[in-house]
């Protein structure tokens, strides 16, 4: 009788367990790809929910410790957006301007900051520790789980209706907008702002692989793990979001420098690892070739997805229309000096049609205000840079990362480092 209740006791610390690893993955999902619903005001998202538990976390814990505990490191940043927030109001101030979107940038900061903190808080509570790949295990998850979800929502019409009822999806675009262009979306997981998040995801898998080939107790099946979601996120978040084909050569350009496959002497960990790659890579191919050719949404999905691909195999010209677009018509700039140096505090640009990144920072405050943001995300990879050898190409690519796809859609990539600066460095 005894070993019986012990035996049950086992199982049911196993399904608390899952059950905690479950609701973790939830509430991780909630920060990486925030969403509000249907029956809450709109301006109440996800992050914000977690912003707020975020702020009373920390005085709880002040509290509890009898003094506010500031993280040092977060100094330098803190600083590099308050000066630019301050030169998003005098821009505002100088054209008399009520578009306060990077004015108040250090709202946005500090709520991705106090949502970080909260999230890391429960994958401890859960882990009884946060490191980088376990934060990057989760991350990967929710993302494959993101891709499952869109397609889901895509083939299963009372799955649609049923997200379509309860899950409000403005903090990307309406529920109306993504229909009439015909675009996957997940659960606040939507066009460009899903592709950098899958991008970043895709970087750090990256990372993750290379890590755990080197060790000596490797494991094949952690290996094919994460190749198997690196081929899910490529392939099914381009279908969501093209943004996604940036992160995927980043991570596959990574894999190729990093692994030492280009090199004379290949050493058996690399070659084991390429192995592994290489039949996964043949089965996803065999799979992804049966639905294009038996099912005519999925071909469709396929041809967006990869629309630069079968564009050279057809045509013999690698172009897509989006980067014609941006090509032809987008590449807008200021035409006076005072909009140069300062900007006009105007994010939209009062109706000119343009994503570009790069453009759209220099109409809301110049030139100032596109170095001040630059040298902020410098900053930030160059600090974890520094806190670990093994991970330096990855922040290296992720700095990278940014400026690239600022050539397309202006995009914050602090909800990484938020996480990150919210981890304990040594356990890095």
């Amino acid at each position: 009788m005894e070993l019986f209740i012990d035996k049950n006791a086992i199982r049911v610390k196993e399904n608390i367990s899952i059950i905690g690893i479950i609701i973790t993955g939830i509430i991780v999902s909630c920060y990486f790809f925030p969403f509000g619903t249907n029956f809450t005001p709109k301006a109440l998202n996800s992050k914000i929910i977690l912003a707020v538990f975020g702020v009373l976390l920390t005085f709880y814990n002040s509290l509890i410790k009898r003094s506010f505990v500031f993280n040092k490191a977060l100094i330098n940043p803190t600083i590099f957006a308050l000066v630019f927030s301050a030169v998003g109001f005098i821009s505002v101030d100088i054209n008399n301007s009520v578009d306060y979107s990077y004015a108040s940038y250090i709202v946005s900061f500090a709520t991705w900051l106090f949502a970080a903190y909260a999230t890391i808080q429960v994958i401890k509570a859960t882990h009884k520790k946060v490191n980088f790949q376990l934060l990057f295990n989760y991350l990967a998850a929710i993302c494959v789980i993101q891709c499952i979800i869109a397609l889901t929502i895509d083939n299963y019409l009372p799955f649609k209706t049923l997200i379509d009822t309860y899950i409000s999806q403005d903090t990307v675009a309406s529920v109306e907008f993504l229909n009439k262009v015909e675009r996957l979306y997940g659960i606040g997981a939507a066009l460009d702002p899903a592709g950098t998040r899958f991008s970043v995801v895709l970087i750090g898998l990256t990372a993750l692989l290379i890590k755990e080939s080197r060790k000596s107790d490797y494991s094949n099946k952690t290996i094919i793990l994460y190749w198997i979601a690196f081929g899910i996120i490529s392939v099914v978040g381009n279908m969501i979001s093209r943004t996604t084909t940036v992160g995927m050569s980043m991570g596959l350009l990574y894999l190729i420098y990093d692994s030492q496959i280009i090199r004379t002497n290949i050493a058996k960990k690399s070659i084991n690892l390429w192995k592994n790659i290489f039949i996964v890579t043949f089965i996803l191919v065999v799979i992804s070739t049966y639905f294009y050719q038996t099912n005519e949404d999925i071909r469709q999905l396929f041809k967006f997805a990869f629309e630069g691909f079968f564009n050279w195999i057809e045509d013999g010209e690698w172009k897509t229309s989006s980067t014609d677009k941006l090509n032809s018509t987008m590449w807008i700039w200021p035409t006076d000096l005072k909009t140069w140096i300062i900007g006009k505090a105007d994010f939209s640009f009062k109706g000119t049609l343009t994503d570009i990144g790069y453009c759209r920072f220099i109409f809301y405050n110049g030139i100032i205000g596109l170095v001040i943001f630059s040298l902020f995300f410098i900053y930030n990879g160059l600090y974890f840079y520094s806190l670990n050898k093994s991970l330096r190409l990855f922040f290296l690519a992720l700095i990278a990362l940014g400026f690239i796809i600022w050539i397309k859609i202006p995009t914050d990539l602090f909800l990484i480092y938020a996480l990150l600066y919210n981890i304990n460095p040594k356990e890095l």
